[in-house]
């Protein structure tokens, strides 16, 4: 028998150095090739800071020094603080220490961006420099709502949509201010009936108002009233509409971080509202098929419009959900906190209702456009409330491409300031509408008589200092009809009930002081509450 060798258990070497070949060659590899992409990244990231240095250079940008004030990293403990104050209804006051400490504030958190109560910086980038920016992360936070349409859009998309708007606007400024006549007498008699079975006679107008403006717009722009439908298939669409604007403002201040808040609530209140924009649509659309093009443009024009140049449903649809939160939220909420005020203030209110009995006489049998161009002070308390709760009371973009900001860099903060490629600029309304350097000490007052001689207008700039309807080529194409429709109720409701006032034990706090419920728009938390007679 042969004897085992002495090497018989011994490991091979050769063996085991060549298993562990391919597994050094792939480190290598590895290795390699990181360090070959770490190298192009810094060649590429000092080649694109000569080009921005070369750029800040020209354009004699500096530094925005001024920052967010916070003790955590990334600002965690301002961003906590401010979902606290979400639930107490005062957001935007609790952003008055932050935002206030300069018109240009550069910010860290989520990205690279500013934050603006500039008004030479705000026009530039609404309007002088409006190619340079975009929606960016605004279309992920509002789509899973409206889907595709004007508030979601950029380029050629965008103005393709706007055009459309802009016939149907068209046509409804055809059609004069009679025809928001039936929506004014269909709102006294709404605010009538609740003050007969009110137990104290205190009537909130702020819902009447929204179901005012619901039934002007689908009326006039979808082609049937909103009040073809069953009450509680109404009733089921303010709740899931406020629900799921609610939801998309936050989805807003998240970011790109949109997508971790899309709660199950939400998605389904998605679809109530999309459901009822589809019901519209689909009247319209099958009517068209049965009686054909002609007779259905007598009755829905836009929607026919639309139809005819998606030829897709939920297209249709979706455009019909931008028009709703442009008509129904926005001139709702002006009209409640314009009233919110008036009986706040008897004085106002007197000298409102004198202009009224003077240019409207009690003979005249219909309130004409002309009336309305009259009530110079109407005018001035409109102006008054867009300028203390605009609209939009924040907004965002994103630059495009490398661009500038006007003012904000530098010690003294008045050299530009340069905009990366993806770099955000929000901006907020609100503050920038009380800001003394603009509307005087007591720019936190509700005083319409500082619109009247006009001058101040002209020292802060319509669509930089007051931007009432928004500005430059996205200014709103509604801008008209809203004035005429909120115009119309507010004179409506003061000559059938002169007599309005605020209820006793009311609180009448000063500017600010109220609650307030910020979704997209910003409408009162307290409602507006008055007595008629």
């Amino acid at each position: 028998m042969e004897s085992p060798s002495v090497y018989a258990n011994t490991p091979d070497l050769t063996a085991r150095a060549d298993g562990l070949s391919p597994l050094l060659a792939s480190r290598v590899l590895t290795t390699t090739l990181f360090l070959i992409l770490l190298t192009y990244w810094q060649w590429n990231r000092r080649k694109q800071q000569k080009i921005e240095d070369a750029f800040a250079e020209k354009h004699g940008c500096q530094p925005c020094l001024t920052t967010v004030p916070h003790k955590w990293p990334f600002a965690i403990d301002v961003l906590k603080k401010q979902y606290d104050a979400l639930p107490k209804r005062r957001l935007l006051e609790f952003q008055t220490p932050y935002i206030t400490i300069a018109p240009t504030i550069r910010v860290t958190v989520l990205g690279n961006g500013f934050i603006l109560t500039d008004p030479v910086n705000i026009e530039a980038i609404l309007d002088k420099n409006f190619e340079d920016f975009g929606l960016g992360c605004r279309r992920k936070g509002l789509f899973p709502l409206l889907g595709e349409g004007i508030f979601t859009q950029d380029g050629h998309a965008w103005k393709h949509s706007r055009a459309l708007l802009r016939r149907q606007f068209a046509r409804v400024h055809e059609r004069g201010i009679a025809a928001l006549i039936p929506h004014a007498d269909e709102f006294l008699s709404a605010i009538a009936r609740e003050a007969e079975t009110s137990v104290d006679g205190v009537v909130n107008l702020q819902p009447h108002f929204f179901e005012y403006t619901l039934g002007t717009t689908t009326d006039l722009l979808f082609g049937e009233p909103h009040t073809c439908l069953p009450k509680a298939d109404r009733d089921e669409l303010r709740v899931n509409f406020d629900y799921a604007s609610l939801v998309s403002a936050i989805r807003l201040r998240l970011a790109d971080l949109s997508w971790i808040y899309t709660p199950l609530k939400f998605r389904k209140a998605c679809r109530v509202v999309q459901n009822w924009a589809s019901f519209f649509a689909n009247r319209a659309i099958d009517y068209c098929e049965e009686h054909g093009e002609e007779a259905a443009r007598e009755k829905y024009a836009f929607i026919i419009d639309l139809w005819l140049d998606t030829r897709d449903r939920a297209a249709v649809r979706d455009q019909l959900l931008h028009v709703l939160i442009a008509g129904r939220d926005t001139t709702a909420c002006l009209l409640s906190w314009t009233l919110f005020h008036l009986v706040r203030n008897p004085h106002l209110l007197d000298r409102l209702k004198a202009e009224i009995a003077q240019v409207i006489h009690p003979d005249v049998s219909e309130i004409t456009r002309q009336h309305i161009q009259q009530l110079s002070f109407l005018r001035c308390c409109i102006n008054e409330t867009l300028r203390l709760y605009p609209q939009l009371p924040v907004n965002v973009r994103f630059a495009t491409r490398m661009t500038v900001l006007p003012r904000g860099g530098g010690p003294d903060g008045t050299a530009p300031v340069l905009l990366r490629k993806g770099d955000g600029v929000g901006w907020s309304l609100y503050h920038l509408h009380r800001r003394e350097s603009l509307y005087g000490p007591d720019a936190r007052v509700y005083r319409p008589e500082r619109w009247e001689s006009g001058q101040l207008i002209k020292k802060v700039g319509l669509g930089a200092g007051f931007v009432d309807f928004h500005s430059g080529p996205r200014v709103c194409l509604g801008k008209d009809y809203a004035l005429q429709e909120a115009s119309l109720a507010v004179v409506s409701l003061l000559q059938k009930y002169p007599n309005i006032r605020l209820p006793p034990g009311v609180p009448n706090e000063p500017v600010g002081a109220e609650t307030q419920n910020l979704t997209i728009t910003l409408s009162s938390a307290e409602g507006c509450k008055v007595l008629l007679s």
